[in-house]
């Protein structure tokens, strides 16, 4: 048995995405049928697009999905017909990391959600000529008018909240203030530094605020995001394209950061993130550096650390509730990032979010 679908197909690296119909199988044992009400763009999204990328069209790619779950599988027990669900990572649960409470280090999560294939190798959808399309892109592939998922990724929300606006939850604003609250442990009268204002940045300076950090600097190139910075939380702004962010760092903070997050993947950005903090001073990588990462002598020295970040460290079960609970008490307004597209108009979205017009795009397929 399968159903007709829409999806945004990615057939070349070099071709706009393309809205066709596919046929989508019932949820196997451990997987839930999910109606996408709307999806995060997001620079991930566009792997399949870099040279010599490892993923290979035709895919379906989106992965902040949420939406409501139309179908389960005859093993599912954690989540029934009619939930309302954001859409995360998979992760299988069972290996050491997943035990420990870190999925986003799970044994398996290459595997899981960086190829688009099913875990047997399969590409579970089929186009109109019967060929398979890849749709397990984080174990979701949510550009689509529905996607199959499993209760792992799967994170049942109160069905009064606005559907429609909580699929980032599931992984760029996740990444941004998991990065902040549980893997940097940044808390009540921290100084850290945010460098990069995209999604990923302006959540962790939201999130920094949220905890209580006293000194929150955001460090951009573009001044209309250093001014939303600061409507969001920054107590500090540093134009990296007219200053010189060593010393604009120093005066702010003579003594050092206790934290820094990067999330441009710029050697030199790094560089002078690390440069930056205190002694003991934490530094967190999200996202892969563009090439070699090359540091000064001192950069890692008097116990500086660097550590990198997947997202957020989080335990998505767990950590979006608490981000819901903050978006609720005006604490955390993610939805100040968000403009809306429908799915048909997909290579808008993507031309937009590329020239830094938008920060996060979010898809919604036709009802």
């Amino acid at each position: 048995m399968s159903r007709a679908i829409t999806a945004a197909v990615l057939r070349h690296p070099e071709q706009p995405f393309r809205l066709e119909e596919l046929r989508l199988p019932e949820p196997a044992e451990d997987q839930i049928l999910v109606r996408v009400v709307a999806s995060g763009m997001c620079h991930t999204d566009l792997m399949p697009r870099q040279p010599g990328s490892f993923v290979r069209p035709p895919i379906v790619v989106g992965h902040e999905g949420a939406g409501v779950v139309e179908t389960i599988g005859p093993g599912v027990t954690d989540v029934a017909v009619g939930d309302h669900v954001v859409l995360s990572f998979d992760s299988c649960g069972a290996c050491q990391n997943c035990r420990d409470g870190h999925p986003a280090y799970c044994r398996t999560f290459w595997r899981r959600n960086m190829g688009g294939q099913a875990r047997n190798g399969r590409a579970p959808a089929t186009d109109a000529h019967g060929l398979p399309v890849a749709v397990r892109w984080f174990g979701q592939s949510s550009f689509a008018t529905h996607a199959l998922a499993s209760p792992r990724n799967a994170v049942t929300v109160d069905p009064t909240l606005p559907l429609h606006l909580l699929g980032p939850l599931g992984c760029s604003v996740q990444t941004g203030a998991g990065s902040i609250i549980t893997a940097l442990a940044v808390t009540l009268g921290d100084t850290v530094a945010v460098f990069g204002t995209g999604s990923v940045g302006l959540a962790a300076v939201m999130a920094a605020r949220a905890v209580g950090a006293v000194t929150i600097v955001a460090v951009d190139a573009q001044p209309k995001r250093l001014e939303l910075a600061r409507e969001l939380g920054a107590t500090h702004t540093v134009s990296s394209g007219t200053e010189d962010v060593r010393r604009a760092l120093k005066r702010i903070a003579p003594e050092g950061l206790d934290a820094a997050l990067d999330t441009t993947g710029v050697a030199e950005v790094v560089d002078a993130a690390l440069g930056a903090l205190r002694l003991r001073g934490r530094c967190g990588l999200v996202g892969t550096p563009r090439g070699p990462l090359e540091l000064s002598p001192t950069a890692v020295s008097l116990g500086r650390s660097v550590h990198g970040i997947l997202q957020g460290d989080a335990v998505p079960h767990q950590f979006i509730p608490q981000l819901i609970e903050l978006w609720r008490q005006g604490r955390l307004p993610f939805d100040r990032l968000l403009t809306e597209y429908a799915l048909e108009d997909i290579n808008e979205a993507e031309r937009a979010m590329r020239a830094g017009e938008v920060i996060k795009p979010v898809l919604r397929p036709a009802a």
